[in-house]
């Protein structure tokens, strides 16, 4: 059996910029076990499988997997297919203008991606969270959770802002960062890694600081998340749309909409930029957007 794939870089207006992905369509033949060999053999932080939908007006049903798992949701898998679908499905227009509504049936449910197609410039996507964040889980103690991180005590927390669980579809830890610094020499610290991290049921460790390297962003962070075979990831949508209810949690935004630009992947060469609109409202978190540009990087026909 022969496939299409292409691979997109995502969260990234360039090539080679931002988080890769594979995406393999026509994938309804596959097995679940040959997913989990394909996305092995891919070996990026996630590769998509499209299927045809369950519903007619619905774009696509897609599964994600990482090298190691599936899992029910994930925020560049959805920026990314969505925008390549919509550039191979929708019509071209006169004016090299297009935009798509893209329906995406994922494990953690239906999730709406708004694109942005311009002749010249890469394609843009938003999406609505199919599920709003949510404190999960309890950490170990700080010291604990720093020599996991290769850091000293004193470099994690900053302001209000303590070390804490979120979830919305996937649970992530979420660490505050006291510098641009300390964030930038933070690593999996072996057997300290396990003892913090290991048994907390946690998809990946998420490390924030409001220090960035561009001015007008909000916030720099990483993303590790060896448990799943993602040694560190360039951008992470779900678990930037973790990120605003942890945001909300500490900062306590008044009533308001709210744009915040997110910086990942500086560290390894892979500049991301995603786009977070937080909506609050009777002083609790009620919608949370999550957007970026993607770009096709390439495409062949996978044997399976």
């Amino acid at each position: 059996m022969a496939l299409t794939y292409h691979i997109l870089d995502v969260f990234t207006d360039r090539r080679f910029g931002g988080n890769p992905l594979a995406v393999v369509l026509g994938a309804e033949g596959l097995s679940d076990t040959q997913m989990q060999a394909i996305a092995g053999e891919f070996n990026l932080s996630e590769t998509v499988f499209v299927l045809p939908s369950e519903r007619p007006a619905h774009s696509a049903k897609i599964r994600i997997f990482t090298p190691r798992s599936e899992v029910p949701f994930a925020g560049h898998p959805t920026i990314g297919t969505a925008t390549l679908l919509a550039g191979l499905q929708a019509p071209p227009a006169s004016n090299g203008e297009a935009d798509a509504l893209v329906i995406l049936e994922q494990n953690i449910g239906t999730v709406r991606v708004g694109v942005r197609l311009r002749e010249g410039a890469p394609a843009f996507a938003e999406f609505d969270a199919p599920k709003l964040p949510a404190e999960a889980g309890v950490l170990p103690p700080l010291d604990i959770l720093a020599a996991g991180l290769g850091l000293m005590p004193s470099e994690v927390g900053f302001e209000n802002h303590k070390p804490i669980c979120f979830a919305a579809g996937n649970t992530f830890a979420f660490v505050p960062v006291a510098s641009l610094d300390a964030i930038r020499r933070a690593r999996i610290n072996g057997a300290h890694w396990e003892r913090a991290f290991d048994q907390q049921g946690v998809v990946g460790v998420y490390l924030y600081t409001r220090q960035c390297e561009h001015t007008g962003h909000a916030f720099h962070v990483r993303m590790f998340a060896p448990q799943v075979g993602i040694p560190e990831d360039p951008a992470t949508g779900s678990a930037a749309v973790c990120l605003a209810g942890v945001v909300q949690h500490f900062d306590g935004l008044p009533d308001g909409t709210y744009k915040r630009i997110v910086e990942q992947g500086y560290e390894m060469g892979r500049p991301s930029q995603i786009v977070l609109t937080l909506v609050v409202a009777g002083g609790k978190l009620t919608s949370v957007r999550t957007g970026g540009a993607s770009v096709r990087v390439a495409t062949g026909t996978l044997e399976v």
